[in-house]
């Protein structure tokens, strides 16, 4: 069960095990456009294939825009995506938790390589995790617009019972676009909350922007629910 829904974890899903991860991000008002409104949603399964491979698949990656200056409304089919975590340490028994990720996504206008390093720290009821991302992307017709970001996460929770958790995230995004200089640094924070309860459990974190970035939503809220 996830305790961050913007931030991953360094365990991995035990051997055999099969979970289904859905998720709903949903973001609203960029200074520069300020009737604009997002859904994002995503449908994941996730395997346990070894004691430190974790396996998913992005079934679909779809999404609503409601976004009168680009003329855009409605639902439309985003990407489907591969993901691979490898486990290398243990949060809790090791100085240091430690998994690599990486992810390759593909849709019908879109290729994106994503890799991740997770670090995770395990002290008593409390978990503290840090990811650090690189992402390259190409888009267009004929993926002739390339770019990328590097982002940052880092999250606090603590288990009030074994039932419910309570923390925060912190988000830090640089845009790289044709990878020949940075812009755009936006910072966003905020609480979540997790419920785990039988074999369900579900996590929702509202980030608000901390920075001025116009061209980026000033308020996000990310819901992960699982059935594994």
């Amino acid at each position: 069960a996830r305790r961050f829904t913007y931030v991953y974890e360094a365990t991995t899903a035990a051997p055999g095990s099969i979970e289904s991860e859905n998720w709903i991000t949903w973001g609203t008002s960029p200074e520069e456009e300020r009737r604009f409104n997002g859904l994002d949603f995503r449908h994941e399964i996730e395997f346990g294939v070894t004691e430190r491979l974790q396996a998913a698949i992005y079934v679909a990656d779809w999404g609503y825009r409601e976004d009168p200056d680009a003329n855009e409304h409605g639902f439309s089919y985003q990407d489907s995506a591969i993901e691979l975590i490898y486990n290398l340490t243990n949060p809790t028994t090791d100085l240091l938790g430690l998994a690599l990720y990486g992810e390759v996504r593909g849709g019908p206008e879109e290729l994106e390589l994503e890799s991740k390093v997770i670090l995770q720290k395990n002290v008593g009821r409390f978990v503290i995790a840090y990811n650090g991302t690189l992402e390259a992307k190409w888009e267009g017709d004929r993926l002739e617009e390339k770019g990328g970001e590097l982002s940052q996460a880092f999250g606090v929770s603590y288990e009030i019972s074994p039932a419910l958790l309570v923390g925060g995230e912190l988000l830090h995004e640089i845009d790289l676009p044709d990878w020949s200089r940075a812009e755009d640094s936006v910072l966003y924070a905020g609480p979540n909350l997790s419920y785990r309860r039988g074999n369900w459990w579900a996590t929702v974190t509202p980030l608000a922007q901390l920075t001025n970035v116009g061209s980026e939503v000033d308020f996000q809220t990310r819901l992960i629910f699982g059935f594994s």
